[in-house]
């Protein structure tokens, strides 16, 4: 009754090349993507400097309110503070605290991604095992194709299984610590804000 959608044939080739191992590649690839992708849109640096920012926070200029990022967000964080503690070291400690719960934000899935990283290319090697034995199984009967694929079928498997856990773990690897590093910048951004907030709020 219903028509086979264009591309559905491919992909249930695609799954039954790969064996039982396609399955858990397809969930780990789409969980992979979703925690890339979340961190991607929560870790937002800034252009600007901490210094800069810190000096239209002070201002309380309108143009800071227009920057989304997570350093513009924590000297506002940082100058309201400064407006509200007198005392450098209760100053350093408060905001020390509100930065902290910034920070573990910004790590937010940065565990999943460094363990599906881990685990696509794993996958894939479970699946060059099963093709590994379905190809040495096929050898004793000197089966070069059968039912459950022979000796063709079995080194298909292996090469398309490794092939899919590494497509799925290189991408992965790359972009995860393009935002680790961005996520490391932020980091040494926010420590600049509260020293130059902290530093200044003596003097005032």
């Amino acid at each position: 009754m219903f028509g086979i959608l264009p591309g559905q044939n491919t992909l249930m080739e695609y799954y039954a090349m790969g064996g039982f191992v396609m399955l858990p590649l397809v969930l780990v690839s789409i969980a992979l993507w979703y925690a890339l992708i979340f961190r991607v849109l929560n870790i937002k640096s800034s252009r600007t400097n901490p210094r800069e920012l810190v000096r239209l926070a002070r201002k309380g200029k309108k143009k800071i309110e227009g920057l989304n990022s997570v350093s513009a967000q924590a000297a506002k964080l940082a100058v309201k503070k400064s407006t509200e503690i007198s005392s450098r070291v209760d100053l350093k400690a408060s905001v020390d605290a509100e930065f902290s719960h910034i920070k573990e934000s910004l790590r937010q899935h940065r565990m999943l991604v460094r363990s599906l990283v881990a685990v696509a290319p794993l996958l894939g090697l479970l699946g060059t095992v099963d093709g590994m034995i379905e190809t040495f199984n096929s050898l004793s009967d000197m089966a070069l194709f059968s039912q459950s694929g022979g000796i063709a079928g079995g080194i298909s498997k292996a090469l398309f299984t490794t092939q899919m856990g590494l497509a799925i773990s290189i991408p992965g690897l790359l972009l995860g610590r393009m935002i680790e590093r961005k996520e490391s910048n932020i980091n040494r951004e926010l420590d600049q804000i509260r020293d130059l907030v902290c530093a200044t709020t003596h003097t005032r």
